[in-house]
This record gives structure tokens, sequence and C-alpha cells, in this order.
């Protein structure tokens, strides 16, 4: 049995936490305002858009491999390392004189992005299964709300101090993170034996790479040019490479057999469907209220009002999240991936068909936050439960990156859609938003699919070396 005092156990959960949330706010907090920071560091469009890029790409790298680095030599050094990265780049694109400066900052951010799997590891490795889901769910609702997040903040924060200021909150979060990790956190005992190949990881970066660049600058780039099918062309070759040299591997960097598990397979498909309707909903629904009011469509707002519609999203994403592991008791995870994307399906179409007001687009967000709330709560829940202690890493790891990869598959069907309506005067029309929200509620539909084909036994995690700890911080994450 495990002589883990409580207290650490409540700091790895507050730091954990911390964490989530600086790394989940960066995903989105410089979409509002991208046209004012290309501005100030007279950058174009396609640079500027490079500052998301940058992040994606570099959080797709990071995620798997420092998962992995994570289960073999030790997750609470890996956490630091990449919340160092986190404080580091939001300190350089505070101060950034220019757009290269920038996108190394965004690089170094984007490291960030394997807090997630290294989190879920760093608490499954101290929590009791008895309270495991609920800290797992509220975990999930903090990384939820945080995504969603910058698109909230950006503008009034914005308005108030200058972009520059976004990038306070997450280094204060990440410089939280960083001291409750490195005084209070200890190292798990638990590994798996093997090592990072080198081949497959270039692999796996490759095809990462040659796949989301396309499709993040394929508007700009064009669907039909050389240069965006022949990346299409270099993801696929590197991919199935890597599936092969994974398979014949004695030290795989991602066990195949595990990503054939029922339970993994089906989870990762939801997560590629729910994350594309998500994200593309986020994208868009903020052009909505900002749009100019033209024949009845449009609500002519700001930034800061775009935000405040939003605001249901974040407040229905964070009470979903903490009650996914209570609910559990009545209502299987799987029973809640299905259900949860059922009702983000109606929060999207929603706002298909009712945008006339901020109301009807409030209570739109309102039920996409319930929805991707449960989904986001439930999906590592599953996950944890279905691999080994020493494979929750790469399994988390690897679901972020497909959901990641989902997110930038649904900005682009969406952009594409709005794109399709646009006038000779350069303004989409109301009937593009509609088509695009309409095929992300159908996203969402197809989402709730892949678990109802998962009939495998959820296994609880073993608690033969964790001891049940009473704190008030539990008690409140399994209220």
């Amino acid at each position: 049995m495990s002589t883990t005092p409580p207290i650490r156990t409540r700091i790895t959960f507050a730091a954990v936490a911390t964490s989530f949330a600086a790394v989940a706010s960066m995903q989105s907090l410089l979409i509002p305002v991208l046209s004012i920071v290309g501005t100030d560091l007279h950058a174009d469009a396609v640079g500027i858009t490079w500052t998301l890029t940058a992040w994606l790409i570099a959080a797709a790298v990071a995620t798997p491999l420092l998962g992995r680095a994570g289960d073999l030599i030790g997750r609470r050094r890996m956490y630091l390392l990449a919340l160092t990265g986190v404080a580091l780049g939001s300190i350089l694109a505070a101060f950034a004189p220019n757009l290269t400066v920038m996108l190394v900052a965004r690089v170094l951010q984007g490291l960030g992005g394997a807090v997630f799997p290294l989190g879920f590891g760093l608490v499954r490795d101290v929590f009791p299964a008895k309270r495991l889901p609920s800290a797992i769910g509220a975990l999930s609702a903090i990384m939820a709300v945080g995504s969603g997040l910058g698109t909230v903040i950006a503008g009034p924060i914005a308005a108030a101090i200058g972009w520059r200021g976004l990038f306070l909150l997450p280094l204060v979060l990440a410089i939280t993170g960083l001291v409750l990790g490195a005084r209070g956190m200890v190292e798990s005992g638990i590994r798996t034996a093997g090592r990072i190949s080198v081949l497959p990881a270039v692999l796996l970066s490759g095809w990462l790479v040659a796949l989301l660049l396309p499709l993040s600058a394929g508007n700009l780039w064009g669907w039909g040019s050389p240069l965006t099918i022949g990346l299409f062309v270099v993801a696929a070759v590197l991919a199935a490479t890597w599936i092969m040299v994974e398979l014949r591997s004695d030290s795989p960097l991602v066990d195949m057999r595990m990503m054939r598990l029922p339970a993994i397979w089906t989870t990762n498909l939801t997560a590629i469907l729910t994350g594309a309707a998500m994200f593309g909903a986020w994208a868009f629904l903020p052009r909505i209220v900002e749009a100019p009011a033209v024949g009845g469509f449009g609500l002519e707002g700001t930034a800061s009002l775009a935000g405040l519609i939003m605001l249901p999203m974040l407040v229905t994403m964070a009470s979903v999240g903490f009650v996914a592991g209570p609910l559990a008791r009545v209502l299987p995870f799987r029973a809640q991936l299905v259900i949860g994307s059922l009702i983000s399906a109606s929060g999207v179409l929603g706002v298909a068909l009712f945008h006339d007001s901020a109301v009807q687009l409030g209570i739109a967000a309102g039920l996409l936050g319930l929805g991707t709330g449960l989904v986001t709560a439930s999906t590592p829940n599953v996950i944890v439960r279905a691999v080994r202690a020493d494979q929750v890493g790469i399994a988390t790891g690897m679901n972020a990156n497909i959901r990641t990869i989902g997110g930038a598959l649904g900005t682009t069907v969406y952009a594409a859609a709005v794109g399709a309506s646009v006038t000779a005067g350069g303004a989409p029309t109301e009937s593009g938003y509609v088509s695009a929200f309409v095929i992300g509620a159908a996203l969402a539909v197809g989402a709730a699919i892949p678990p109802l084909l998962n009939r495998s036994r959820e296994v609880r995690p073993t608690t033969s070396s964790v001891p049940v700890v009473e704190s008030p911080l539990l008690e409140a994450v399994d209220a």
C-alpha cells in the first residue's frame, strides 16, 4: 500500500487542474484578436495564421512523445518540463517584437499539450478507484472550459490592457502549476519497460505535421494546390509506414494492440467527430454574432458580446464535468458519450436554425457546452479503465491528438461551407453558416454511434497501491 500523504494527493490534483486550465486556454486565446496581433507584428494573413498552426503542430507532436516519455521515465519530470515550456513561451509571446519570435513562443507553449496525458496519469497514480472517475471528470471539465475560455475573455482583456496581456493568464497558471508540482508532487513508481524508439517517433511526428499543415492552411494555399495535395500524400505514406514499424517493433511508441481495443478505437472515433463539430462551432459562432446585420442575419456585435453569448457554454461544461463521475453510478461512461454527442448535436443544430438574437445563440451555446462537457469528462474515464496504468500517458495522448485532428478537420469543413456562400462583395451569406452548422450537427450525431459498438466490460483501475484518501478537496470533487 502506498504511503503517499493526503496532502500530496490534494496538491497533485490542484497542480494538474491549474496546468490544464493554463494549456487549454492557449488553444483559443488568440483567435478573437488575430487581426490586431497581425497589425501589431506587421504580419500578413498567412503569417498570422501560423501563430495558431505553430501551436497546433507543436502540441500534436509533444503530446504523444512526452506522454510516452512519462510512462517510461516518470510523469512528474515530463509534466514539469512541459509546463516550463508554457511559462517561457508565455513570457516570450507577451514581449514578442515580431512574428518570428512569436512563432518560437507558440512552439514552446505547444509543449504544454503533453500536460493532458501526463496529468491524467499522475492523477490515476495517486487517486483511489472510488474517487478517480470524479477527479478525471473534474479535470476534463476544467480542460473543456479552458478551451472555450480564451474565446470568452480575449476580447474584453485585449480591449482593457492590450492583446499582450492575454498571456498573463496562462503564465500565472503555469507558474502556479510548476510550484505546486515541484514542491508537492511525488514521482510515481509505475513505469513501463522499453524505450522511445527513434524511427517511430520521427514517423509519428512526420505524419502529424504533414497532415495538420494542409488542414490548417489549405484554405489559404488552395485545396487543389500541389503543396496541399503533396502534403496529404506524404502524411498518408508516413502514417502507413509508422503503423507497419510499430507492429514490428519490440518496443513500440504506440502499442497497436492497445489501439485496437474496442474501448480505445470507438472512443477515438467519437473524439475525432466531436472534435470536428465542437471546434468548428467555437470558431464560427462568434462570427455570426459579429457579422453585419444584413437581411435579418448577423447581430453586428462586438467580440465582448460574442464572449458573453458563449458564457453559458462554459457554465454548462463545467457543471456537467463535475457530476460525470458520480453520474456513472447510474449512467455508464459509454452511455454518457452517446448522450453527450446527441446533446452537442442539438446545440449545433440550434445555431443553424435559431440565430436571430443573442438569447437564441446563448441557449444553443449552453446546449453545446452541456454535451461537450459530458463527452469530454467521460472520454478519459473510458480510456483509463481500458488500459494498463503504464499505458495511460500514450493512450490519452493519442486521444487528445485525434481530437485535435478532428478540430482541424471541422474548422476546415465549416470554413469551406461558409466560404462557398461568399458574395461578390466578399461577405458570406446566412445560407453558408446554416450549411456549416448543419454539417457540424451531423458530425456530432455520427459521434454517438461508435460507443454503441463498444461491448467490452468497463474495468475499474486497481487500488492495490493507492490508499483511500479522505479530504475536503476530494469530497468536493466527488460530490
